[in-house]
């Protein structure tokens, strides 16, 4: 069985704050050119995603430099769902769940409000939650929900708004955002690991990029 974990690509999809707003539409047409070709606009960071750890630092390594089984393998999954708007995701909430080697799912829920205002209301991990996540041997963590960090509350002050990103990127892990589906995951309840594919587009040099992102049962 396998599963899709993305969310589709089309114009007006939600996106960071101050990220560039995603259109798509045709460049060309079977009607006119006998072919039909989409042109695209949209961000490194649009969707379902990946984030190089350049994204946050321009010392650190970018798409390219990362090895490909940063976003191929064995998974296992944290379940918080439940949590409040806005909650921290310590690292006890994790530490169950927490494999070296593996991919880490965290399945807040939060995909459920994808396309609405309450979307950027998210839980987030915690930088000792991100420091737990790196000291147990993991390298890849995907998230259910905007980003692994809070999403910045307008005309608020924020002095660090991606902390558990600096951690995570630090130790140039990779983080996977926006991932839907993960209750479908956890309701199989496989005996065996579930194996999970995160590719990115090939993006020379990218700080990130769009991924179909899908999970193996």
């Amino acid at each position: 069985m396998i599963v899709d974990l993305s969310v589709p690509i089309h114009s007006g999809m939600p996106v960071y704050p101050g990220d560039p707003e995603v259109t798509v539409s045709p460049a060309l047409t079977v009607g006119e050119e006998g072919v039909n070709v989409l042109g695209l606009h949209l961000g490194s960071q649009s969707g379902t995603h990946v984030d190089a750890p350049y994204h946050i630092d321009d010392a650190l390594p970018d798409l390219d430099m990362l090895p490909l089984d940063r976003f191929v393998g064995r998974a296992t999954i944290a379940d918080v769902r439940g949590l409040p708007p806005r909650t921290p995701i310590g690292p006890d909430a994790l530490a169950p769940a927490l494999r070296p080697g593996l991919i880490l799912l965290i399945a807040t829920g939060w995909a459920a409000h994808w396309g609405t205002g309450h979307y950027l209301a998210h839980p987030y991990l915690t930088p000792d939650a991100a420091a737990l996540i790196i000291d147990s041997g993991v390298r890849t963590v995907a998230i259910d929900a905007l980003s692994v960090d809070p999403t910045p509350v307008p005309d608020t002050d924020c002095s660090d708004p991606l902390p558990a990103h600096r951690v995570l990127c630090g130790a140039h892990a990779v983080i996977a955002e926006n991932l839907r589906n993960l209750d479908v995951l956890l309701d199989a309840r496989p005996v065996r690991p579930i194996e999970v594919s995160l590719l990115p587009i090939r993006i020379a040099g990218g700080d990130g990029a769009p991924i179909r992102a899908v999970a193996r049962l």
